[in-house]
């Protein structure tokens, strides 16, 4: 048993209490992705210690790192840097991971290859100060050094994709692409981001402006990189995973209005076709018009059905900002009404062809009018397409709801399966 002198000896001293409970929690970390950056790493994090201390701000430096295999790790922590391993490879899986385990109020990420500055910080840290939860560097705002950016990229790539997330999100940012940036750590993470590739940074950026977070950016200057290897960044294969994100959050533009246009359009050119059949004018409503008509309807349908499963696909995913001109789609795609209003369009589709058939048959299986058949026959074939593109589509869904659900059990499983 322990004497009372001893017990006493184990508990802190007050000065000790006072000093642990009086230590301030840290302002800010800046937060390195690396993988094999050994021959920039260094460069990179005394910049960053150096900007703490210039400064005076309360800060970490943190690399997550992504499985180097050049000895990166040991580096980072050789020049004073915590390091946190992430085994799941990727850009984002390694940020998500910095982010969670960041210990800074605020955090400002950027590549460790030395293509940004981690010395000149200052305006990133006055705006998050002012109260901005995302602060975006913009080099076409800064500068882009000779042989920093590939023509390709600097003229195609970023400006395409950001004036495509600037369209369809009503975002601030010129840049949606910038790799240096800072944000509130608890803003961010409660957006939930969940992508661990090249996407990770649209994914931010469109939460983010659809969460209404306060956005602004700030002028950055981008130099060519320090590597003696090619870039991680693969132009088209990552450009196409950034463009397919940003079209994943926007089914409405992409596929909703356009098909709903073409299927009305095809529909309104049908029933003119029906209701005045000896001709409208100088208006067409022949077989041939009513036969692309039809095509255009279905082909309309087609495109809202794909819709549909983009926004359940993002929520099974759970990448889900829901809009409410999408929760329409939501419901037709996880509910009943889907498979009963295609079943009996199949079902009508399927009766007048049928009673042509029969007409057919009752007149000996003879030579038809053309004019009269075809004005019967291409409505009834378009409503038994359209309405069994729609049973197919209830049971794909039903089918991609439950692997969904079954594989809710694995880190990050819902979204690899959308790759």
């Amino acid at each position: 048993m322990l004497s009372a002198p001893s017990i006493a000896n184990l508990s802190p001293s007050p000065t000790q209490q006072h000093a642990t409970e009086a230590k301030p929690p840290l302002e800010l970390t800046i937060l390195m992705p690396c993988l094999n950056e050994v021959r920039t790493l260094r460069a990179c994090i005394g910049k960053a210690q150096a900007f703490l201390a210039r400064s005076g701000i309360r800060g970490e430096v943190l690399v997550a790192d992504n499985g180097s295999t050049d000895g990166s790790q040991t580096l980072a922590t050789s020049c004073g840097a915590r390091v946190v391993d992430v085994p799941v490879r990727g850009y984002g899986a390694a940020l998500i991971a910095g982010i969670d385990a960041a210990a800074g109020r605020y955090v400002i990420m950027g590549d460790a290859d030395d293509s940004y500055d981690f010395g000149a910080l200052e305006a990133f840290v006055a705006e998050l100060r002012r109260g901005s939860q995302l602060v975006m560097g913009n080099r076409f705002r800064g500068a882009i050094l000779r042989g920093a950016m590939p023509p390709l990229h600097r003229y195609l790539g970023n400006p395409v994709l950001s004036f495509v997330g600037r369209l369809f999100f009503k975002s601030p940012i010129g840049d949606f692409h910038c790799g240096l940036r800072g944000f509130d750590r608890q803003a961010i993470r409660q957006l939930g981001l969940r992508c661990e590739g090249m996407e990770f940074a649209s994914e931010m950026v469109v939460k983010a402006s659809l969460h209404g977070l306060r956005i602004v950016e700030v002028p950055t200057v981008l130099s060519p990189d320090g590597r003696d290897r090619p870039p991680h960044l693969r132009t088209w294969r990552d450009g196409w995973r950034h463009l397919r994100f940003l079209l994943l959050f926007t089914p409405r533009w992409l596929f909703l209005y356009p098909g709903a246009l073409l299927a009305l359009a095809g529909l309104a050119q049908l029933v003119v076709a029906l209701l005045h059949p000896n001709g409208l004018g100088r208006w067409p409503v022949g077989i041939h018009t009513q036969l692309f008509a039809a095509a255009g309807m279905v082909l309309g349908y087609q495109t809202m059905l794909f819709a549909m499963a983009a926004v359940l696909a993002r929520q099974c995913a759970q990448l889900n900002t829901p809009h409410p001109r999408e929760q329409w789609a939501l419901r037709m795609a996880t509910g009943p009404w889907l498979p009963m209003l295609g079943g009996a369009a199949a079902l009508l589709g399927l009766g007048l062809c049928a009673s042509l058939t029969w007409d057919w048959g009752r007149s000996g299986f003879g030579a038809l009018t053309p004019e009269a058949a075809m004005r019967q026959i291409i409505p009834g074939v378009a409503l038994l397409l359209m309405g069994t593109q729609s049973l197919l589509a209830a049971i794909f869904f039903a089918a991609m709801r439950s692997a969904f659900d079954s594989s809710r059990s694995a880190p990050h499983a819902a979204f690899d399966a959308l790759r």
